[in-house]
C-alpha cells in the first residue's frame, strides 16, 4: 500500500520532506537524558545521522565512548551507532548549523513556589536560535502548559527575522517514555504543528521511528494531550490514596478492595496507593495545568485536590512508622529506620520527585537514625533531596534488617528478598503491598494494623 505524499505550501517544506523520507536529513536532539538519549537512538536506528547535544560533557564523553547513563538504554546499542558514524554527542550547540531537524528534550521542573520553570526550554531555544537557518524543523518534546511552543519558543526563534511556518517549521510532540518499559519511546506519537506544513514534517520525522502518528489540530492541543495523560494518572492515584487512608481509618484492607474491584470487566481500571507520586511527569504535569488555567480565571479544584492528597502521603507514611514503633514502646527519635527503595518506581534508578526522599527527610527531622538500601541508587547527592546531605546505600543483609528498629518498603524492587525481609525485620512498614501474608510485625498502608505484639523485642 502506497501513501500519497502531502502537498506543501512552502518549497522549503517540500525539500525537507524529501530528505526526511530518503533519510538524508541530519537530525539533532537537544538534551540527552531519559527522553533525549532513547530518541537519538531511535533516529539512528531509522537510518538518520544523529547529533546529540547536551551541556553535560560527562554525558557526551560517555556516549561517544559507547557508555550509557540511562538504565533502559543498552550501552552496546550506543556503541554500535557511534562506531557506525550514525551518532555523535557534543556540547557545542554550533553543531546545530548542519542539522535539518532539532528535537528539544530538556527538563521542565517546578520552581520552589511549585510554578512552572521553563528556564531550560528558554535556554535551549536561545541556543538553537543562534544557529537557526531556513528550512529547519524544530520540535519541542518537553512537557509544558498549552501555549509554550507558540508563545515562548516561536517568539524566541522569530527574533532571527525568520518566520515560523514559512522560513522554518515548528511542532510539538510530547514524549511518552516510561523508564520501566524498554521501547516505550516507540509508543504512538501525538503531533501538532503551527501550520499544516509543520505538522506534516513532524509526522514524517517521527513516523520514521513509530508505527502510528496521531495528528491534532494545533500546538496547544498537542501540549494539552500530554497534560491530560498524566493528570488522569495523578487524579486516579489521588483517589486511591484517599481510599487507602479511609480504609486504614475504618479497618478495611484497601488492597483486597482493589483486587476485588479489578475483576469488573469494564468501567474500572485499577490504580494502587503508595507513599506518594514521583518521577518527572505525574507530580509535575498537573501543576503546569492548574497554573496555566488560573491565568484564564479557572479554578482546577479537582486536580489541585488530587495533588494535595498525593503530596500528603509521605507524611502519612511517617505517621504509620511512628505508630508501629509506638506499638513496640519506641519513639521515632533515636530509632534506627531502614528504608528499602528510594527510586520513584520499581526497578529504575530515577529519584526525581521521589516520595521516599520526602519520607526520609521527615524522619531525619524527627530525630530518627535513617539509612537506606536501593540496588539501583548507590548514593544520593546533597542536591537531590530535601535534607541536602549525601547518603550511600547500605549493604543489604539479614544482619542489617535485624539491626533496624523499623524497616519500611517504599519502592518494591523485584530484587528484594521479601521472605527474608519478613523473617528478619523487627517491625515492617509495607507501603506497596509487597508482603502478601499477614503477620504481627507487618503494618500496611491502607490496611488494619496487625493484632497482637507488633514486633519482636529480642533485638
Amino acid at each position: 500500500m502506497t501513501t500519497t505524499p502531502p502537498t506543501f505550501d512552502s518549497p522549503l517544506a517540500a525539500a525537507l520532506f524529501g530528505r526526511l523520507t530518503s533519510r538524508e536529513a541530519r537530525t539533532g536532539v537537544v538534551g540527552l537524558g531519559y527522553v533525549g538519549l532513547p530518541l537519538a537512538l531511535e533516529f539512528a536506528r531509522a537510518g538518520f545521522a544523529v547529533v546529540g547535544i547536551d551541556v553535560d560533557p560527562r554525558k557526551c564523553d560517555g556516549i561517544n565512548a559507547g557508555e550509557s547513563h540511562v538504565d533502559y538504554v543498552p550501552a552496546a546499542e550506543i556503541a554500535a551507532f557511534v562506531n557506525a558514524g550514525k551518532l555523535v554527542a557534543v556540547t557545542d550547540i554550533a553543531a546545530a548549523e548542519s542539522l535539518d531537524t532539532i528535537s528539544i528534550c530538556v527538563p521542565t521542573p517546578l520552581n520552589k513556589s511549585r510554578n512552572p520553570d521553563l528556564s531550560y526550554v528558554t535556554s535551549a531555544t536561545h541556543a538553537v536560535k543562534a544557529h537557526l537557518r531556513p528550512g529547519m524543523l524544530i520540535v519541542l518534546e518537553s512537557t509544558t502548559y498549552p501555549g509554550t511552543t507558540e508563545e515562548l519558543v516561536k517568539n524566541i526563534l522569530e527574533e532571527t527575522g525568520l518566520k515560523a511556518g514559512t522560513d522554518f517549521f515548528l511542532a510539538y510532540s510530547p514524549e511518552r517514555v516510561d523508564p520501566a518499559l524498554p521501547g516505550s519511546a516507540l509508543r504512538p506519537r501525538v503531533v501538532g504543528g503551527l501550520t499544516s506544513d509543520c505538522s506534516a514534517l513532524a509526522a514524517a520525522l517521527y513516523g520514521a521511528v513509530v508505527e502510528r502518528i496521531v495528528h491534532v489540530s494545533s500546538l496547544r492541543a498537542a501540549e494539552m494531550t500530554k497534560l491530560l495523560e498524566n493528570t488522569f494518572r495523578a487524579v486516579n492515584i489521588g483517589l486511591v490514596n484517599e481510599m487507602a487512608l479511609l480504609c486504614d481509618r475504618i479497618g478495611i484492607d484497601v488492597w483486597e478492595i482493589i483486587e476485588a474491584a479489578a475483576t469488573k470487566t469494564s468501567g474500572f481500571m485499577p490504580f494502587f496507593p503508595g507513599p506518594g507520586v514521583g518521577g518527572h511527569c505525574v507530580p509535575i504535569d498537573p501543576s503546569y495545568l492548574s497554573w496555566k488555567v488560573r491565568e484564564v480565571g479557572f479554578d482546577a479544584r479537582f486536580i489541585e485536590l488530587a495533588c494535595q492528597v498525593n503530596g500528603s502521603m509521605p507524611g502519612h507514611v511517617v505517621e504509620k512508622i511512628a505508630e508501629a514503633l509506638n506499638e513496640c514502646g519506641k519513639a521515632i527519635k533515636g530509632s534506627k529506620v531502614l528504608i528499602l527503595g528510594v527510586a520513584y518506581k520499581r526497578n529504575v534508578s530515577d529519584i526525581r520527585e521521589s516520595p521516599s526522599l520526602q519520607v526520609m527527610a521527615m524522619l531525619l527531622k524527627k530525630g530518627a537514625l535513617v539509612s537506606y538500601h536501593d540496588p539501583f541508587v548507590p548514593q544520593i547527592t546533597g542536591d537531590q533531596w530535601p535534607e541536602g546531605q549525601q547518603m550511600h546505600s547500605v549493604s543489604y543483609s539479614e544482619t542489617a534488617l535485624r539491626a533496624a528498629d523499623c524497616v519500611a518498603i517504599l519502592t518494591d524492587h523485584t530484587d528484594f528478598d521479601y521472605a527474608a525481609i519478613l523473617s528478619n525485620a523487627q517491625v515492617l512498614i509495607d507501603t506497596q503491598n509487597a508482603i502478601k501474608t499477614a503477620a504481627p510485625t507487618v503494618f500496611k498502608l491502607g490496611a488494619p494494623n496487625p493484632t497482637g505484639n507488633a514486633g519482636r523485642k529480642d533485638g
